[in-house]
């Protein structure tokens, strides 16, 4: 009896469309599904007459693997997860490898690397990004895990992968353990941030210059063309000219602004919290999220709060030429934010990641898949010890051409009343970034005062603290120096 290449267990939007690439790819695949009604449903629908086996149980998949065994989870992330590693386990035999698929967060793929290889399997989770089109016709994969295990999928994942204009895979294996699912969350926090970013950039040309979608449309369009290029600038032209079948008003205008989230823009806003690296721009996006929720509270507020009598009396022309500026100005130090992160996770966690591969894979398949990716790469693989983007001479002149707009179009913004969270916290980052000094020495002093927390001088060594009697009657007494 012949035997399939791999299994999936999961046959959501997700696990369908990647076993179709799969088989498309010239892979045998066998199916599993909890409801066993699903696996009928696709057997006989969508992958009707394809190399795909259905099957209906646990130990029935498995039997109809090949050595070793390759079993990928498409799951709800959380308990789901390990309920199916536990299911498979005792049908496993050792060097089989498990392929958590979902968006699961990294600590747990963490647990679950050194779990299951105390059972002498193999684990893997990977990142998963493009959505629906993207598991069908090609995503960016992110593995890590069990580096024995690489071998073993690296001819499928890379054939399945979305390709770069030079035939080059969107998948290169990540690192140890958790590393391929902290990327995909790095991914998923600068998505948050770039899609704030392009809403802003919007609600300032509705806003301030009162156009219509119909008039952004050519605007995105002509953005798409250059700088900008990206798969979020594409599908917002497709947004802005899109009509309600009801009303036959634009799309934008029905729609309620309350966004959803799942959670990994806020596993990435608190893991840079962990790490100690600013990542203002993702936690920004994370809480225009959160303050869009509370509809009905801003509701009542905008009947009694008020808001700048503001005019713009300008060129319009001109300001949205400024617009575009702020928008790839904000988008370069929100992606310097998740490299920076990537790098403290690297030291903390013990992964060697290429951060030029990470640029290259996230250039195809991907939702934040766009033209300026090659120029990260570019930059790492100029200097991979790079500390920051902004320190590498295309993106440090690239924001000196486009600061003195990024800072009128923030300051316009701010006098008009029109929230801009991504844009201007984008802009404090560079500002801070940039500073050799900041007001932190005022915050060393406050905290001395009412804690004794001690400080550094500038006139002595590094890691020399002091602690100063403020009020004359405080001793000389002294907290112990810590950094949370």
């Amino acid at each position: 009896m012949d035997k399939y290449d791999i299994g999936l267990i999961g046959l959501a939007v997700m696990g369908e469309n990647l076993v179709l690439n799969m088989e498309r790819n010239g892979y045998s695949v066998a199916v599993f599904n909890r409801t066993t009604s699903k696996v009928d449903n696709f057997i006989n629908g969508r992958a009707k007459g394809k190399n795909i086996l259905g099957c209906y149980s646990i130990e029935e998949l498995v039997t109809n693997l090949e050595c070793p065994r390759k079993v990928m989870l498409l799951v709800k992330a959380g308990k789901p997860v390990d309920a199916f590693i536990d299911l498979l386990i005792p049908h496993l035999e050792p060097g089989d490898i498990i392929i958590d698929g979902g968006n699961s967060h990294f600590p747990d793929t963490i647990r679950r690397t050194e779990y299951v290889e105390s059972k002498g399997l193999l684990f893997i989770g990977t990142g998963v990004s493009g959505g629906e089109e993207g598991a069908l016709n090609g995503p960016s994969i992110m593995p890590g895990g069990s580096a024995k295990a690489w071998p073993h999928v690296k001819s499928i994942f890379q054939k399945i992968a979305a390709k770069v204009d030079d035939g080059s895979p969107c998948c290169e294996w990540i690192g140890e353990n958790g590393a391929g699912h902290f990327v995909k969350m790095v991914h998923n926090g600068i998505e948050y941030g770039d899609m704030q970013m392009v809403s802003e950039a919007y609600w300032i040309m509705k806003n301030a210059l009162e156009m219509t979608p119909d008039d952004m449309q050519s605007v995105f369009q002509e953005w798409n063309k250059g700088e900008l290029d990206s798969y979020l600038i594409e599908i917002t032209t497709d947004i802005m000219g899109k009509k309600d079948d009801e009303t036959g008003k634009p799309m934008l205008d029905v729609i309620m602004d309350k966004a959803g989230q799942k959670g990994t823009g806020r596993w990435a806003s608190l893991e840079a919290l962990n790490l100690g690296t600013p990542a203002p721009t993702v936690v920004e996006a994370v809480f225009a999220r959160a303050m869009s929720a509370i509809k009905e509270e801003r509701v009542e507020a905008a009947k009694v709060l008020n808001s700048p009598e503001v005019k713009f009396d300008g060129d319009k022309t001109e300001f949205i030429e400024m617009i575009r500026q702020a928008l790839y100005a904000s988008k370069i130090c929100s992606y310097a934010q998740g490299f920076q992160m990537m790098k403290a996770a690297a030291v903390e966690y013990r992964w060697n990641l290429n951060f030029g591969e990470i640029a290259l894979m996230w250039r195809g398949g991907c939702i934040i898949r766009a033209q300026f990716l090659g120029r990260i790469k570019e930059a790492f693989d100029k200097n991979p010890d790079l500390q920051n983007l902004l320190m590498d001479d295309y993106f440090k002149q690239a924001i000196e051409k486009n600061q003195t707009a990024w800072r009128k179009v923030v300051a316009k913004a701010i006098e008009m009343g029109i929230p801009v969270p991504a844009f201007s916290s984008a802009l404090a980052y560079y500002d801070g970034y940039r500073s050799e000094r900041l007001s932190a020495n005022l915050l060393q002093a406050q905290r001395d005062y009412f804690g004794a927390h001690t400080y550094e001088r500038i006139d002595k060594p590094r890691g020399e603290f002091f602690h100063t009697d403020w009020t004359g009657h405080g001793g000389k007494t002294a907290s112990t120096t810590y950094n949370v």
